[in-house]
């Protein structure tokens, strides 16, 4: 995953999209490294990408990156996505999608990814469905090389079945829990972000 951080609202839009993604699959995969956690607490506090109505979440992110340390925010990532059994906080679209784990939404979007050829890396213990897969297929759909699968159209229909569908829903449970200090501000950053691709899809038709 990648473990870039978004400096300046001044980057190109689509690079900054990119980076946003890349982030948000970065610490929703796993803990944080101390690199990332040092390059998020000297992040700058203006919007990561364009539009003012991100600014207020993404300081929130660094403001608690300020106020935890390393060792706080790994522990809050293992009591909400970890430990024996069902997890505090579930990450996997087809849980919120149907109540279930390995559901149809999870054989749907195995179904689109296969039509943008792309496969799951056999190292990768969770499915497809995991937030963090879904933003690594966004910032692939808006970086990667090939034309013909990384192009608006594909990013729209993707986000629309895929991330628009359930995202938020994770984010208002993350939000709500009170173990969630670092990753509530993560959920009101990452539903901001959402909607403001929302919005950009919307515009788009």
């Amino acid at each position: 995953m990648m473990e870039r951080i978004p400096v300046s609202s001044t980057l190109d839009e689509e690079t900054a999209r990119a980076e946003v993604y890349g982030l948000l699959a970065a610490l929703y995969y796993a803990p944080p490294s101390a690199e990332l956690m040092s390059q998020l607490r000297v992040a700058v506090t203006e919007a990561p990408a364009a539009g003012a109505f991100l600014e207020e979440s993404w300081r929130g992110v660094v403001a608690a990156a300020r106020e935890l340390s390393d060792a706080q925010v790994v522990s809050e990532f293992d009591e909400l996505f970890g430990g024996v059994g069902k997890p505090e906080v579930m990450l996997f679209g087809s849980h919120y999608l149907s109540g279930f784990l390995n559901e149809k939404p999870l054989a749907q979007l195995r179904s689109d990814l296969a039509e943008l050829g792309l496969a799951r890396d056999e190292s990768m213990p969770e499915t497809e469905d995991h937030v963090a897969y879904v933003c690594e297929v966004m910032r692939y759909l808006i970086a990667g090389d090939d034309v013909a699968v990384a192009n608006l159209t594909r990013q729209r229909a993707f986000f629309a079945a895929h991330v628009q569908t359930w995202v938020p829903q994770l984010c208002d449970a993350l939000a709500a829990h009170p173990k969630a200090r670092f990753y509530a501000a993560l959920a009101g950053f990452t539903n901001a972000f959402i909607g403001v691709e929302a919005q950009g899809f919307d515009m788009l038709v």
